[in-house]
């Protein structure tokens, strides 16, 4: 962890290396304004946008968000296209200014399910990525954290089959490595704005030990301030990760 002091932030504060945030409250944000669903979404991803670039400013490494769950399939024929359509103008974007703002994009979840134009763009994006090093934003793109652990249960037992390994060679570590999340470090802070109090599914392998910070903020207005108030309230947690604080 680092520290990092800037004009817009009133007191230093520790920067995790790796904060996952749900991005909730999209519908809210608009219905509350008398707008369609469709409009929070579209706030809600440009205030991604703004806070990623905060998050490699301040000096993080990762920022994971979960963008669309495997239960987000739910909701209505009209809402799910227009976040298709939100993501393809992202991935269009990003991929115009990746050598620029130098901020690399990975993604999690099964991407089978997704428009054929989506998951090219997806690739192409994860093969600019590689390029560059430094900040990673990794988005969660129907997603869900129990179908990750059965994806990676099913690579185990197919490489079990396969003569590759043994039921017993099985550890964490090696469970890890199956995972979307294969190679980056577990986060150290979990957000989830809008009120809930849950993590509907959202890396239940990999917040074994994360801290939680919950805030009725809805997704498009939280800003860097209230970024900083999550890592102010992180700062002051005591992580012992199952062991006993030294005195």
């Amino acid at each position: 962890m680092g520290i990092f002091t800037k004009k817009t932030i009133e007191a230093p504060v520790v920067v995790p290396r790796h904060v996952a945030i749900v991005l909730d409250g999209n519908g809210r944000w608009a219905q509350k304004r008398g707008l369609p669903r469709t409009a929070g979404h579209a706030a809600g991803s440009e205030n991604f946008r703004r806070i990623a670039t905060y998050c490699r400013d301040i000096g993080m490494e990762h920022l994971t968000v979960y963008a669309f769950s495997t239960e987000n399939w739910k909701r209505s024929e009209e809402e799910v296209s227009a976040i298709m359509g939100l993501l393809k103008k992202y991935l269009l974007e990003a991929l115009e200014k990746m050598e620029k703002d130098r901020i690399r994009l990975n993604f999690f979840g099964d991407l089978s399910r997704i428009p054929a134009e989506l998951q090219e763009l997806a690739n192409r994006t994860l093969e600019t990525s590689t390029h560059y090093q430094g900040f990673q934003a990794n988005v969660c793109l129907n997603y869900g954290g129990r179908d990750e652990i059965l994806r990676a249960a099913k690579k185990f037992a197919a490489d079990c089959a396969a003569g590759k390994c043994s039921p017993d060679d099985l550890n964490e570590g090696m469970f890890s490595n199956l995972l979307d999340s294969a190679g980056i470090p577990d986060p150290d802070l979990v957000i989830r704005p809008s009120g809930e109090l849950r993590l509907s599914n959202f890396l239940l392998w990999q917040s074994a030990y994360s801290e939680f910070y919950f805030t009725d903020v809805l997704w498009p207005d939280f800003d860097e301030k209230e970024l900083n108030k999550a890592l102010a309230a992180y700062a002051q947690r005591d992580r012992r990760f199952g062991g006993v604080k030294k005195k």
